[in-house]
């Protein structure tokens, strides 16, 4: 087992930046076991019928996510698939960011604009147990994902997932609200950027990429905000490393003010909006 798992690292050098990693992931799922428990119990198992073949597959660039179907996102478990972007760290920021707000003043009410997975919605309401929650996208089988893992995480009362899409007219005009916390992930890579194959050959590109700047789905979703965003409310929203300025003129231009937050990479990652107080 020991010595597979060497040799499997050493296969995946230059395919992953964590070869040995990815290598006991996969053993640990074949064998339907934690990786924490392959590492304690390596010395007595025996190499499971299967591991090779997935082995192959991560030797494509599939993502790890994708070929154990499940990706961990805030000590959370959510399953993934081809049909939605898997939960990034990077993302964290976000629910970090609200959980600090919500020390004050908790949400009631919650919407995650582009949910995919639900990673970011059902994190949030793991942090808030009164709070209740919508998660809107375009895309069908991404939302078929949320509501497993709703399920899965024993979310499903407090939720409600809803197939729509903020490029047709009106989009706003069923799903409730206002609400105390909007969080966004949208899609925010310029269609000019050359992506590695682990993520443009595997992950949806209509969730990664938004115009030849990255902004087009700004546009469309900092305006509705003014329906959407309770008066006292808080917006999160994901961006690029490198549009922290582009976005902050955009929400100030519609009376937001605005703050934004680096990952731990030290990459601008999060804007912060509010609605502006009139006195």
């Amino acid at each position: 087992m020991a010595a597979t798992l060497r040799e499997a690292a050493q296969a995946l050098t230059t395919i992953s930046e964590t070869p040995r990693l990815d290598a006991e992931l996969i053993m640990a799922h074949v064998l339907e076991i934690s990786r924490e428990q392959l590492l304690l119990d390596l010395p007595k198992l025996d190499v499971p019928e299967g591991f090779l073949a997935l082995l192959e597959r991560r030797k494509t660039h599939e993502p790890v996510a994708h070929i154990i179907g499940e990706r961990e996102f805030w000590s959370l478990p959510f399953q993934v698939s081809a049909d939605v972007l898997i939960p990034r760290p990077d993302s964290e920021i976000l629910i970090e960011t609200a959980v600090q707000l919500g020390a004050e003043h908790a949400p009631q009410s919650i919407i995650d604009l582009g949910t995919g997975s639900g990673a970011l919605l059902l994190a949030a309401l793991s942090e808030f147990p009164q709070a209740h929650g919508v998660g809107i996208d375009a895309s069908a089988p991404a939302l078929a994902i949320a509501h497993n893992n709703a399920d899965r995480l024993g979310m499903s009362g407090r939720v409600r997932f809803l197939l729509q899409d903020w490029n047709v007219a009106d989009w706003t005009k069923f799903l409730g609200g206002p609400f105390d916390l909007v969080l966004a992930n949208p899609p925010y890579v310029s269609t000019q950027v050359t992506l590695s194959r682990e993520v443009a050959d595997f992950e949806p590109h209509e969730a990664l990429f938004a115009g030849p700047q990255g902004m087009d789905d700004y546009h469309i979703i900092i305006p509705a905000l003014d329906s959407l965003l309770a008066d006292k409310g808080v917006a999160l929203l994901e961006i690029g490393y490198d549009q922290a300025d582009a976005v902050t003129q955009l929400a100030m231009k519609y009376g937001y003010v605005v703050e934004s937050k680096r990952d731990l990479g030290g990459n601008d990652r999060m804007v912060l909006l509010r609605k502006a107080v009139i006195i």
